[in-house]
This record gives structure tokens, C-alpha cells and sequence, in this order.
């Protein structure tokens, strides 16, 4: 095998893994479009008085002396689409959790970007409906309608795309939060106080169900249900019980202690296999994830590919009807939907981006400029799934419904229509940054983890995996190179775990930062090279404990969103310069294409140091006050007595 087959797998398995992503929503979204497709023919049709005929058809549940009387529409949108708002709540507390909003500084662009995408177009829409009488049905056109918006993203297929869909699923996230309080406080029923009190003793009982030493799964499916029972009563939309069901199931990452207990049940299942040995195998293994992360992936596919059609087959069925046309052209009710949907979500998102970042209340990923921002923002004025809901809560006369539906069925047309034009124009006006050829994110002497003088002239930038041969054989390189122009170059590392042929790496460089959170990245970099057959999970903890490191606090960061988010980060830099290889250098913001041996290294930084001096120039990396490799200061007597270097 040769070195390219084996440093190709990685990247190889991370597009693939992206296809798949985009595969599926692109699947979710088209399921969406043909439901809706059939909706609006069947209400159309010679045979479209039979479409509110079906949908008005008395569903009875009687349980005891309790008589439920609802039709099929009711079921689906009352019944069905609270295992939807299960899923987001779900969603939801996994971000705020261990997600991309445990930190704000990642979080605060998309975050503040939502809100002002909920408000904007809420304004946008009561201008249009002052005098309408229709005012109070804002609702409509605050929510995103997340399936459709990653499903025209994967349709559209703009290059480098996961950094946006990371972005538009967190802005989607703190949009839902923002849609579900708006149908809580005002799009309620009238409260009754004796159900919602029973309503309180029964979220107080979701909350006690993690203490319990077994059937935690029908606890809270039972529990689930007399909440969306007591909701109903209470006279608050019953869907909210998902939500408030999915906040009240714990998450967490992987815990050591539970991975290694699978490990040694399925030892001694092997050794002596019994069906004892077999359900406490199973059991812990699945204990070993969250279930609401076993949640999510579980019910995913069935949300996606049965409830959201199942509803826009019973909610879009719109008349299309030539008078019903005629109305809507002149409507403000129709033309406040989509103004808010198409232009209030645009300004909003967008505007809301460029002024966080104009006075630094945050940053965009690397790569993710306005452009996309813009694109990303024009496709969220898709809003489908909610916006019908609400219209069902916010409007009660049925043409008036109508009116509003074909607002959003336009508006989810043209938000489609313009993101694609948004990418179009943007990628051809900008391209996406040069694929490779330059550093897409420059040296940070705040974040990177580097070895010689923070600010020394020459820079030499490695994207490497600790289980590639190759990247262990140009260390020693990198030796010669600092050797030869001491205090003038910094070397800086950057992860690239080639996942598929290197099975270990991804844990290997999230152990390495989580040494770099104690001062010794390079400590144990240099011990995962020299034991590159040897990075299994326990091996890791024994070169970080004959590193006299803190065991607990090591574990602990190992597995931490913000861990995992470091290296991820530099795995979608390296995605978006179309790296295939490890090790990968650039020599100051110049990919270095040929050899890395020490002499030809040596070389390109001398040619480096020589274009610098013939421009005038020196990198500029914001340098302030920071740490190497070590996690010492700077000039502190530590690096003095070199160990830093």
C-alpha cells in the first residue's frame, strides 16, 4: 500500500460522511415536497372535497371513563407532531448541553443572528397587517423550517458546506426555542389552573426519573403522556409536552468509566458466552450513551420520513382556486407572510451577522463570510413546518388560513429561489477560498499550539495525525529545522486525524489537547509518536499519568465539547483547503508542496524569509501576551530553562 492510499482514507471518510449527511436531507426534503405536492393536488382536484372530508374524519380514544374525541387532522397536528417537538427538544438541550452553545463565543454570531431573525420578520409582518385585523398572527412567519432549509442546502450544494450547515443548525435551534414560547404564551387556549398545577407535579416526576435504578424508558413515556394529557386540559398546545419531556432527559458525553465497563463485559462475554454475560453487555453498552442522544438517532428517520410528510399532507392542502389566487394577490394577510419569511429573515439573519461582527461581539468560522452568510440567510425565509402550525393556532376563519398558507408556500418558494441565486452570484463575484493553496485560518498564537519564539519572522504550519508514520518521521525533521534557524521560526500543529486507516487518531488528538489544558501538549505528542502502534484508549492514560497529569481533570477534558470542537476545528480547515494528506505543511501562509525533509524544508523557509524581506513585510498574527506548547509565557524563566523548546 502506498503512502497516498494511506493518508487519503481519512479526508476520504469525512466526505463521504458529508455526502451521507446531505444525501438524507436532501431525501427528508424531497418526502416534504412530495407530501405537499400531493396535498395541494388532492385539495385541487375533481375529487378535493374528499381532502377535508378525510382529514375531518372522529378519531375516539377512551381510556377508563376518559373519552377523547378528535378528528384525524387534530391527531396529526395535536399528536404526531409532539414526537416532532420531542425531537427539537432534544436537539435543543444537547446544544445548550454539550454542543456548539456551551460556548459562547461560538454560539453568540448564530445566536444573536436567530433573534433577530424571529424579530424582524414579526415587524415586518404587523406592518403589513395593521389594519387587517390579522395582526396578532406574527407567529407565522418567526420559525425556519429546519428539514426543508438543510434539505435545499444539500440540493443547492454550494462547496465546503459544513461550517454553514453547523452555523444554520445552531441558528435553527435557537429559532425553534424562540417558535416553541411563542405558541406557549400566545397561542394558548386559556389557562385552567388546576391542570396546570397537575402539569407542575408531573414535570417535577420527569425530573426525578433519571434517580431510577431501571425502566427509566416507560417512566417517561408514561409520565409523557399524562403530561400532553394535563397540557390539553390546561388549555396549552399538548405538543409542548414533547419539548418539556426532551429538556428533562439528561444528556453527556461518553463517560470513561462506562466505556470500559462494555469492554470488560464483552471480555468475559467472549470468554465464557452465556446470556448473563449478554444482557449486562447490552444493557451497559447501551447505557454507555445518553439516551437522548440514543433518542435522536433513533427516532430521526421516523420524524423525518413519516410524521413531517404525514403533516404536510393534512396541512397543505391549499385551494388553488382562481378566486383564491385573486385574494391572495391583494392580501395583506399573504403578502405580510412573505415579506416576513422571504425579506424579514433575510435582514434579519444577515444584518443581525454583519453587525456582530462590525463591533466584535463575535466571529464567523474561517471560510464562512457573508456571502454564504447571505445565501444561508435567504434559504431560512423557508419556513413550512411551524409556520403552518401556527396558522392553525393564530387564524380562526378557514379562507383567511388559506390566504396565509399560500403566503408560505410562496415564500418558501422564492427563499429557495433566492438562495440559490445568493450562492450562484457570491461564488462567482467570491470564490470560496483558494482550494489548498493558501493558510485559510492564519496563525493565532492565543490558540495554536507551537514550538519556538511567539513572534519569531518564520512560521512552518503542520496539519498531522499522531498515528501516521509519516508525520512521526517529519517531527524529527522539524528538529533539524529549528536547529538550524533557532529563534527566527515557530513551528505550529494543527490536527488532521485520518480516521479510516488510522482508527486511533481522532482520540489521540483530543488527548493531546486535553494535555495542552495542563501545559504538556507537547509532552504527550511526542509520547504518542513514539508509540504510534500503542494509542488505545488506556494507553493514553498511561502516558498522561507518566506525565504526573491530573487523571481526573484529564478524563474529564478528553471528552469535552470544548476538546472535541478544537479538533474539529482544524479538521474542517483542513476540509475546506481540500487537504489529503498527512503531514501537510505551510510555510508562512503557503502550502509547501514536494518533500519535507529537513534540507528542502529548510529551503522553502529560506525562500520565505527572503520574499518577506524583499515586501517589507512580516506576518501579522495579532500577537499578544500567550502560551506555548508547554502552556509557559513567553520569555517566563520556564521557557528560559527550555522547556518549550
Amino acid at each position: 500500500m502506498t503512502s497516498a492510499q494511506v493518508t487519503t482514507e481519512g479526508p476520504a471518510a469525512a466526505r463521504r460522511h458529508a455526502r451521507k449527511l446531505a444525501a438524507g436531507d436532501r431525501k427528508a426534503a424531497f418526502l416534504l415536497l412530495l407530501f405537499t405536492v400531493i396535498a395541494i393536488v388532492w385539495a385541487n382536484s375533481p375529487w378535493g372535497a374528499t381532502y377535508d372530508a378525510f382529514w375531518d374524519t372522529e378519531v375516539q380514544l377512551s381510556i377508563g371513563e376518559l373519552d377523547a374525541h378528535l378528528t384525524l387532522h387534530a391527531l396529526v397536528n395535536d399528536g404526531l407532531m409532539a414526537f416532532f417537538f420531542f425531537l427539537v427538544g432534544l436537539e435543543v438541550k444537547r446544544e445548550f448541553t454539550i454542543g456548539d452553545l456551551t460556548d459562547r463565543s461560538r454560539a453568540a454570531v448564530p445566536v444573536i443572528a436567530a433573534v433577530a431573525g424571529l424579530v424582524v420578520p414579526a415587524v415586518i409582518f404587523v406592518m403589513f397587517n395593521l389594519g387587517s385585523g390579522e395582526a396578532h398572527a406574527w407567529g407565522v412567519v418567526i420559525s425556519t423550517d429546519t428539514a426543508f432549509l438543510l434539505g435545499a442546502l444539500a440540493i443547492i450544494g454550494p462547496k465546503y458546506p459544513a461550517r454553514l450547515r453547523t452555523f444554520l443548525l445552531t441558528l435553527a435551534v435557537v429559532d425553534d426555542v424562540g417558535a416553541l414560547a411563542a405558541i406557549a404564551v400566545f397561542y394558548n387556549n386559556g389557562i385552567e389552573l388546576v391542570p396546570l398545577l397537575l402539569v407542575g407535579v408531573l414535570l417535577v416526576a420527569l425530573a426525578l426519573v433519571r434517580f431510577l435504578p431501571a425502566g427509566r424508558g416507560p417512566a417517561y413515556a408514561l409520565l409523557g403522556f399524562g403530561l400532553w394529557l394535563a397540557l390539553f386540559a390546561a388549555g396549552v398546545h399538548p405538543t409542548l409536552a414533547g419539548v418539556a419531556v426532551a429538556l428533562l432527559i439528561p444528556v453527556y458525553s461518553p463517560r470513561r468509566m462506562d466505556v470500559e465497563r462494555v469492554a470488560e463485559l464483552a471480555r468475559a462475554f467472549r470468554e465464557s458466552p452465556n446470556s448473563v454475560y449478554a444482557r449486562e453487555a447490552t444493557r451497559s453498552l447501551r447505557n454507555s450513551i445518553s439516551i437522548n442522544e440514543r433518542l435522536q438517532t433513533e427516532w430521526t428517520p421516523y420524524i423525518s420520513f413519516a410524521v413531517l410528510p404525514l403533516f404536510a399532507l393534512a396541512n397543505a392542502g391549499v385551494r388553488l382556486d382562481p378566486t383564491t389566487l385573486a385574494q391572495a394577490a391583494v392580501s395583506p394577510l399573504t403578502w405580510g407572510v412573505i415579506a416576513g419569511l422571504v425579506v424579514g429573515k433575510f435582514i434579519g439573519i444577515a444584518g443581525a451577522t454583519a453587525l456582530v461582527q462590525r463591533f466584535g461581539l463575535g466571529r464567523l468560522a474561517p471560510g464562512l463570510g457573508m456571502p454564504r452568510i447571505a445565501g444561508g440567510a435567504a434559504l431560512s425565509g423557508i419556513g413550512f413546518t411551524i409556520s403552518l402550525f401556527i396558522i392553525e393556532l393564530a387564524i380562526a376563519d378557514e379562507a383567511a388560513q388559506d390566504l396565509a398558507r399560500v403566503g408560505v408556500l410562496a415564500a418558501s418558494v422564492i427563499a429557495f429561489l433566492l438562495g440559490w441565486a445568493v450562492f450562484a452570484v457570491a461564488d462567482r463575484v467570491r470564490p470560496p477560498e483558494l482550494i489548498g493553496a493558501k493558510l485559510v485560518r492564519p496563525v493565532d498564537v492565543e490558540r495554536d499550539h507551537f514550538r519556538g519564539r511567539p513572534d519569531a519572522p518564520l512560521t512552518i504550519v503542520e496539519y498531522g495525525d499522531f498515528e501516521c508514520p509519516f508525520c512521526s518521521r517529519a517531527t524529527g525533521s522539524i528538529d533539524l529545522v529549528i536547529e538550524h534557524f533557532g529563534d527566527d521560526v515557530r513551528w505550529v500543529f494543527r490536527h488532521l486525524p485520518l480516521e479510516m486507516m488510522h482508527p486511533h487518531a481522532r482520540e489521540a488528538a483530543q488527548a493531546a489537547e486535553a494535555a495542552g489544558l495542563q501545559g504538556r501538549f507537547l509532552d504527550l505528542a511526542l509520547a504518542m509518536f513514539a508509540n504510534q502502534d500503542r494509542l488505545a484508549t488506556d494507553d493514553l492514560f498511561a502516558y498522561a499519568r507518566d506525565l504526573g497529569l491530573d487523571m481526573d481533570r484529564f478524563a474529564a477534558d478528553l471528552r469535552s465539547p470544548s476538546v472535541i470542537r478544537r479538533v474539529e476545528d482544524d479538521v474542517l480547515d483542513a476540509e475546506l483547503m481540500d487537504l489529503h494528506s498527512t503531514p501537510t505543511f505551510f510555510v508562512g501562509e503557503r502550502r509547501h508542496k514536494g518533500p519535507w525533509d529537513s534540507v528542502t524544508l529548510i529551503r522553502a523557509l529560506e525562500l520565505e524569509r527572503q520574499r518577506l524581506a524583499d515586501v517589507g513585510t512580516r506576518p501579522n498574527d495579532g500577537l499578544t501576551q500567550s502560551r506555548s506548547m508547554d502552556g509557559t509565557v513567553p520569555g517566563s524563566p520556564e521557557e528560559v530553562d527550555g522547556r518549550s523548546t
